[in-house]
């Protein structure tokens, strides 16, 4: 994979391509900064885009914060059922007196206030919940990831705050994109989270300090697990005849790459993200394989197995092992290993993470662990918001779209290397000239599907070898 004059761009050059409109941030000076406080009545809205079960549970740890009142007042999706399902299932939420757990979910009546005149379907939907807010309040992005640039740019615009679900970018055109945003959000003092509550994780935390202490020495290399069966969307049956193709692959949007970054970028980011963490630094390169085994009849583009080795500047490496294929042996956690010891980042799926540090290099030897995160660990998915809503309340600097990106970028890079078979760099991957999703700002209901399928009703996958310079 080679770069152009074109491609060596960077993102501050980046403007206004692929029919965007992205102000350059030279166009800011003396703009007015959004109010990034609560209102008078100390009451900070919420608006919630993307409906699904992800942004549903988004909605309740936004709603379950200690330093509220905070209340939901507009709920938007490109699908009605799941706009139904999701009110439906936040009102059930409705608990007074709240349950003794302060972790289980339970919310006040008036905290729920989503009359029918504030529920949007439609691909436009986005814009009219984001209207029901005042300037400083927060607006969830839980859609595919494909629109995350369009509604971010329009929260931007309406001086909104923001909590965003990873990976927020999924190609080179909408990671360039993003950190534009990125910047324009912080020249308007927006607060701004990304769903990689991992990095909110205390034990986490405190497992990077003792790395940084020396603990286990240098790192010299990092493994990471996502190793299970199908979940999510990760395959599809053909499509019902009476569904239109661009409904179809947004609903089922893990199946498809210009949607999601398909499976990889969804499943693997926090993975990725834990470790790059702990390691102080992202990659510079990827090398991948992977492909696909099954016989059935998806017509998704997903691998369902893959390795790949990321490389960081010193030499020290990156293993992730990704696998989505019933039967097999599973696994769903990180490890770090240094010169003079190991690590265990995360234990199984993301919390509780259990850290622990062990003076060899054989995790599985319980006599030698010297050091573990005590037991219970606060809930990062609630961190994450209690962090957010505390930087808005006080009006201090917090904004994570870079670092989100970042590790976007990263993600897509190990699934570029592993659809195409090349060795991918960090910067031929930003400045990678191909849009997956070209015009996904002005997709109606009507639309054309950015995939189209054959005429047997299946849709391309990669082929690593033969499709080098894209990925299908």
């Amino acid at each position: 994979m080679t770069e152009t004059a074109d491609q060596k761009s960077s993102r501050r050059d980046f403007l206004q391509g692929s029919g965007s409109k992205i102000f350059p941030v030279t166009a800011l000076a003396g703009a007015i900064h959004a109010r990034a406080y609560a209102q008078q009545n100390n009451t900070i809205q919420v608006a919630l885009v993307g409906c699904g079960g992800r942004g549903t549970g988004a909605a309740v740890d936004a709603l379950s914060v200690r330093n509220g009142p905070i209340k939901l007042v507009a709920m938007a999706d490109v699908f009605q059922d799941r706009l139904d399902t999701s009110i439906e299932s936040l009102r059930g939420l409705v608990r007074e007196p709240a349950p003794s757990n302060p972790d289980a979910p339970a919310l006040k009546a008036e905290q729920v206030d989503v009359p029918k005149e504030r529920q949007f379907a439609g691909f436009d939907g986005y814009k009219h919940a984001i209207d029901c807010l005042r300037p400083g309040d927060v607006a969830i992005f839980a859609t595919p990831p494909a629109f995350r640039w369009v509604h971010f740019q329009y929260a931007i615009e309406k001086g909104v705050n923001v909590f965003m679900e990873k990976p927020i970018s999924v190609d080179g055109p909408s990671a360039r994109k993003m950190f534009q945003l990125g910047e324009l959000s912080e020249a308007k003092n927006l607060k701004v989270g990304v769903g990689l509550m991992c990095r909110h994780c205390v034990a986490r935390k405190a497992l990077l300090e003792h790395i940084q202490d020396g603990r286990i020495g240098e790192i010299v290399s990092l493994r990471a697990y996502r190793m299970h069966g199908p979940v999510g969307f990760f395959s599809s049956p053909p499509k019902p005849p009476d569904v239109s193709e661009l409904l179809y692959q947004v609903r089922r949007f893990h199946s498809f790459i210009w949607a999601s970054g398909g499976a990889f970028n969804d499943f693997y980011i926090h993975n990725i993200d834990e470790c790059c963490w702990m390691k102080g630094g992202w990659p510079i390169k990827a090398e991948a394989g992977g492909g696909r085994f099954r016989v059935d009849n998806s017509v998704d583009q997903n691998f369902d197995n893959y390795c790949v080795q990321y490389t960081f500047a010193d030499g020290a490496t990156l293993q992730l092992w990704g696998r989505c294929i019933d039967g097999c042996y599973e696994e769903f956690a990180s490890y770090a290993h240094g010169r003079s010891g190991s690590a265990v980042i995360s234990t199984s799926a993301h919390t509780p993470a259990r850290c622990r540090i062990y003076r060899g290099q054989d995790v599985t030897r319980a006599e030698d662990e010297v050091w573990s995160f005590p037991q219970p660990e606060p809930n990062p998915y609630r961190l994450e918001w209690d962090n957010l809503i505390d930087a808005i309340r006080k009006d201090r600097p917090y904004n994570e779209v870079k670092r989100g990106n970042e590790a976007s970028l990263v993600t897509t890079m190990g699934r570029y290397a592993a659809h195409t078979g090349q060795v991918v760099t960090y910067e031929q991957m930003l400045n990678h000239p191909v849009d997956l999703a070209p015009g996904v700002d002005r997709l109606t209901m009507d639309s054309p599907a950015p995939l189209r399928a054959d005429a047997e009703g299946r849709y391309p996958v990669p082929e690593p070898g033969v499709k080098t310079d894209r990925e299908y």
